[in-house]
């Protein structure tokens, strides 16, 4: 069976990708993707005036991307060769990823994105996501939105744990993330280095903190039937009680060293669902919990969490073959088989 199962997978047909992003994630995303077996990347997308017509191998010092060039656009890219699955590490919010989307869709390329909205689009922008539906399924495209958190640690594997329980009351689900070991943008992203009152008027105008947790709820909510109400989202300062120097921020004791976000939803008036996320610099005690109130009770812990950029990068990368087993669509990441190494 073993020497069937190689011989199967060595036969198989590469996969044609490409990378629209080539920020920090996109480029290890690109990376990983170069490495695979079954991968042919095909080309690189950005704005970035000092990237476009440059080579790729040069980028990301990959020997293997070597030849393959780097355009300003998906119609310039679809001229020289035409992906089957785009990687998208662009943008967090659906309004900004749609006119991102929509040429890749129309030219029925099928899209695994990190767009943290595009977890559970229906949930902010339901107008925009049927008309992306809409065009998936006129055009046979695909999308999903995937990532660690959202898109695994908080919503995909709490969802799998109800898969042997009789009954579900109530999910509870902690992470504690050291955002030192984090790539820049992030530990800039949590505040680092801003006064707390700084990083809560940010977070009110929703320019700071973590996105995508009222989508989490949202996703657990709609596989288990729940119709939810009364979505709660706090977020707040962790303020540091000493100086911390990373590669890429300074924080004097007293300034914010990341986030403490909250989210809960209620079912018939009890509180059913909650999310606590606390991501900051020099974190004690990393780690990633999930309580299941049910029959059977489940309560699991993963010692030093998952390691968020490289989870990241995996699964977007793991999700392109999955993607294409499911039909046409704005597709969910509970449509598609289970998750798995690639």
């Amino acid at each position: 069976m073993v020497g069937h199962m190689a011989f199967r997978y060595k036969s198989m047909k590469k996969l044609k990708i490409a990378q629209f992003g080539l920020g920090p994630i996109g480029i290890e995303t690109l990376k990983l993707a170069s490495r695979k077996p079954w991968v042919e990347v095909v080309g690189g997308i950005d704005i970035d005036p000092d990237k476009i017509g440059r080579d790729l191998g040069e980028l990301t010092q990959e020997p293997d991307l070597r030849g393959v060039r780097i355009f300003r656009s998906v119609e310039e890219l679809v001229d020289h060769a035409r992906p089957e699955v785009i990687l998208h590490t662009a943008v967090s919010k659906v309004k900004d990823a749609f006119p991102q989307l929509l040429p890749m869709v129309r030219e029925g390329i099928n899209v695994v994105s990190s767009c943290e909205e595009l977890l559970f689009p229906q949930l902010r922008e339901p107008e925009l996501a049927m008309e992306l539906d809409a065009l998936c399924k006129k055009h046979g495209a695909r999308i999903v939105g995937t990532g660690v958190n959202p898109g695994f640690v908080m919503d995909v594997v709490p969802v799998c744990m109800t898969g042997v329980c009789r009954d579900v009351r109530a999910i509870h689900v902690t992470r504690v993330v050291d955002a030192t070991s984090r790539r820049g943008p992030l530990q800039k992203k949590i505040g680092s280095g801003w006064t707390p009152e700084e990083f809560e008027r940010r977070f009110i105008a929703g320019t700071a903190g973590h996105a995508g947790l009222k989508e989490s709820l949202a996703l657990i909510a709609h596989c288990l039937g729940w119709n939810i109400t009364d979505l709660i989202e706090t977020g707040r300062a962790m303020v540091a009680d000493h100086d911390i120097i990373t590669p890429h921020v300074s924080v004097k004791t007293g300034q914010c060293c990341g986030i403490h976000q909250y989210a809960e939803a209620s079912r018939d008036g009890t509180v059913c669902l909650t999310l606590d996320i606390k991501m900051y610099l020099n974190a004690a005690n990393p780690h990633d919990a999930c309580l299941v109130e049910a029959d059977p009770p489940l309560n699991v812990l993963i010692k030093g969490g998952v390691a968020g950029d490289a989870a990241t990068v995996a699964s977007l990368v793991n999700a392109a073959p999955r993607l294409l087993k499911s039909e046409p669509g704005l597709r969910l990441m509970t449509d598609l088989p289970v998750p798995c190494w690639a």
